[in-house]
């Protein structure tokens, strides 16, 4: 009889065992389950506000992409001008006097049109380096000199020291090629039909 209400009570308490097994499972999911909500969560809503981005992004395009397009098809562009000006403010060698370095006439008169009518983003002075620091340092003085004179009013003319030296040719080579262009042009003349089809005046 012992036997038989030890066997009973032990099988009241396994449905309880069960349950308490249960209960203990159930708590253990849900930490676990709370410790990575919140994991999930902000993952979750970056996953959705980057999906907004990419929608707004595929329908306003080409719109965003235009600007950086355009700006990468004239970078090429904005060096060359850029180039091309440090070229042209370049003082060469034909415009100092050689030896001591001061400026002729002509470099006068180039340095005068640098400082007051090329554009103002434009006005900076390449100096062409000499033969010896020394003569550089005199080329440098002598454009300075000549930019004090100069009132301008604005933006302040800078001088640079250059190795790049601008392509020149001889000035009898250059009016060689104007003298032979003017030699084969041809007279001007009237046209022969006048644009409403008849015949002009000069027949």
């Amino acid at each position: 009889m012992l036997l038989l209400n030890c066997e009973r009570t032990r099988r009241k308490e396994l449905p309880d065992m069960k349950h308490l097994v249960r209960r203990g499972r159930i708590a253990i999911a849900a930490l676990m389950l709370s410790v990575s909500v919140g994991t999930v969560s902000a993952d979750w809503h970056q996953f959705w506000h980057q999906a907004s981005i990419d929608y707004h992004r595929n329908n306003a395009w080409p719109d965003p992409f235009q600007e950086m397009d355009a700006r990468h098809a004239i970078a090429p562009f904005e060096v060359m001008k850029n180039n091309g000006w440090r070229l042209h403010n370049t003082i060469g060698h034909e415009l100092f006097r050689s030896g001591d370095g001061a400026l002729l006439a002509s470099g006068h008169n180039r340095v005068h049109w640098i400082a007051t009518q090329s554009p103002e983003s434009r006005r900076n002075i390449y100096v062409l380096r000499g033969k010896s620091d020394e003569e550089t340092d005199a080329r440098v003085a002598s454009v300075q000199q000549t930019l004090d004179g100069i009132q301008t009013a604005g933006v302040r003319t800078n001088v640079f020291v250059t190795d790049r030296e601008p392509a020149t040719a001889p000035g009898a080579w250059a009016t060689k090629i104007n003298r032979n262009w003017l030699q084969v042009l041809p007279d001007p003349k009237l046209p022969s039909v006048s644009a409403s089809g008849g015949a002009t005046a000069t027949q």
